[in-house]
């Protein structure tokens, strides 16, 4: 079977000083994994289905349906899509728009996911005076007043927490305590609890919480069903998922969908 090629090998956003470029990837022709690199230009990625996991800087981020992540220009980036990730990234020029300087989740409104979607379809040498640099003008103002949610997990670059989030991420059903932990990176418990909460402003327990989410959020949006998730995460039960989702985000993962897709359709 041959290789799938990487999704940063088919598109470079900074051969052009345009605004704004979009470009549209279906990951069941690219590989999952997008290797870390850097671009000029500002990155906002879309997740048009499924779902995408970035990290940039000391934070993992989570891209679900009907949101973005952006990314500022010259930060380093990496990616994993799920492989039923279609997803539209927005490459801006750096002081072309009032975007935030640090790394963050938009929400997107189905204009903006339009113009985006229209955006993919001009050629990326675009004229100053045409159509297309006029729909980017207003992308830009539009895109500049989304709001901002939370899907993301601060990490730290301490290699003792480093260790702990390398090993949480890739077993995200590893349920060993505080204790445990402290044991494994040679710390006592309350040093480790400490440092945790200078690190990531969060304690143990809602930092692992805000990683459960996270990795739910991608699976639910890739379209695992709620039972095999909360198996995923460790739960002994769906019903004890569904009550940390629902006590975290305010709805049951059903309801959230559902809520979300209502309110970006009538946005």
């Amino acid at each position: 079977m041959p290789l799938l090629p990487s999704a940063v090998s088919v598109f470079d956003p900074d051969l052009t000083r345009l605004p704004a470029v979009a470009h549209k990837l279906d990951f069941s022709d690219h590989e999952a994994e997008v290797p870390l690199h850097v671009h000029r230009k500002g990155q906002l990625i879309l997740a048009l289905h499924g779902a995408v996991t970035c990290m940039t800087g000391n934070e993992v981020w989570i891209v679900p349906p009907h949101c973005g992540v952006w990314i500022p220009g010259g930060a380093p980036h990496s990616a994993r899509a799920t492989p039923n990730a279609r997803l539209t990234y927005l490459f801006v020029e750096p002081g072309a728009a009032k975007l935030p300087e640090s790394s963050c989740t938009l929400s997107i409104s189905p204009m903006i996911r339009e113009m985006i979607e229209r955006l993919t379809q001009e050629r990326a040498d675009y004229t100053a005076d045409s159509h297309a640099a006029r729909i980017a003008r207003v992308l830009l103002d539009e895109l500049a007043e989304m709001p901002r949610e939370r899907f993301n997990l601060p990490i730290s670059d301490h290699p003792k927490i480093r260790t702990i989030a390398d090993a949480l991420i890739a077993q995200p059903s590893d349920r060993r305590t505080l204790n445990d932990w402290a044991k494994q990176v040679a710390m006592s418990e309350r040093t480790l609890a400490r440092l945790l909460i200078r690190e990531t402003g969060l304690t143990f327990g809602r930092w692992r919480q805000q990683l459960h989410l996270i990795v739910a959020l991608r699976e639910l949006a890739s379209g695992a069903a709620v039972q095999n998730v909360a198996i995923e995460l460790g739960y002994e039960s769906v019903n004890a998922f569904i009550a940390m989702f629902k006590k975290a985000m305010g709805n049951t993962p059903a309801q959230y969908f559902m809520h979300r897709k209502a309110r970006m359709l009538t946005a």
